[in-house]
């Protein structure tokens, strides 16, 4: 990491010193080029921990809830493991992700013991397919299973730290929300609105579902409130600026409005 970060500097350097001459431009994309490896990999050794790579079964894993998935069919959680205990394995795990029963899941933030059975994050099916290991690793997250006995949910040993209090505040939020519009509105209405607001979609009826992506607009549903919120925020402070100019430009509007939505839509 120390040679690519010295290399990046390097060229960031040269390219400086280059400013003024014809060659410029090239030595300011090669040290941008260098840059981006650069910071991809401290990011990478940022974020390097322990992945499972044999099942596990009956593992004893106790530890700080992180964050709640309320799906279709089950619900999903992630654990910041404190204490991992297995009789064939002495692997040590920092975080991993677990399915339950609907309904079971524990709240964000609290501290539970469990039993649970562990798998390897999934290979890409294909060549060239989605690789869901590499997303689950850059989430930190070295192993998934399904928990296989009761949640106890015990007195934490200490502080889950500020950001633990930060995504339990943002899910009880989040679980407020999704209280008010089931109780104001009802239906696919209701599921809609909810899976833009919170990202929870498992209230969506399988035809409308099946319409949203047929129709093209699944995208919509994937993105959330979250991202919505973004694109709403700089489309209405952008439009506001603009119609405070004295002759508004039409194409200039049509871009503030379609290349945000754009660029967040080709990110997802």
């Amino acid at each position: 990491m120390s040679v690519v970060a010295l290399v990046a500097a390097g060229l960031c350097a040269a390219a400086f010193l280059l400013r003024r001459q014809k060659i410029f431009p090239v030595a300011v994309m090669i040290a941008a080029i260098a840059a981006g490896f650069a910071i991809a990999t401290w990011k990478t050794a940022r974020v390097a921990h322990g992945v499972l790579a044999r099942p596990m079964y009956s593992v004893s894993l106790s530890g700080f809830v992180q964050t709640r998935d309320i799906r279709e069919r089950t619900d999903r959680f992630v654990l910041r493991v404190a204490h991992m205990e297995s009789p064939r394995s002495q692997v040590k795990l920092e975080r991993v992700r677990l399915s339950v029963r609907k309904g079971t899941a524990p709240a964000v933030g609290s501290f539970v013991e469990l039993k649970a059975r562990l798998q390897p994050p999934l290979t890409p099916l294909r060549p060239g397919s989605y690789d869901f290991g590499r997303d689950m690793y850059f989430q930190g997250i070295g192993a998934s299973g399904f928990v296989t006995g009761a949640i106890k949910t015990v007195e934490a040993p200490g502080s889950g730290g500020l950001s633990l209090r930060y995504a339990a505040f943002m899910q009880g939020l989040r679980d407020a929300i999704d209280a008010r519009i089931r109780t104001s509105l009802d239906g696919d209405r209701r599921a809609i609105a909810t899976a833009l607001l919170t990202g929870r979609r498992d209230a969506i009826s399988p035809p409308v579902n099946d319409a949203m992506f047929i129709s093209g607009l699944g995208h919509v549903l994937s993105i959330s409130g979250y991202h919505m919120a973004v694109v709403a925020g700089v489309v209405f402070f952008a439009v506001r600026a603009l119609l405070a100019h004295p002759r508004p430009d039409r194409q200039l509007s049509h871009q503030i409005v379609f290349y945000p939505y754009t660029a967040i839509e080709c990110h997802l």
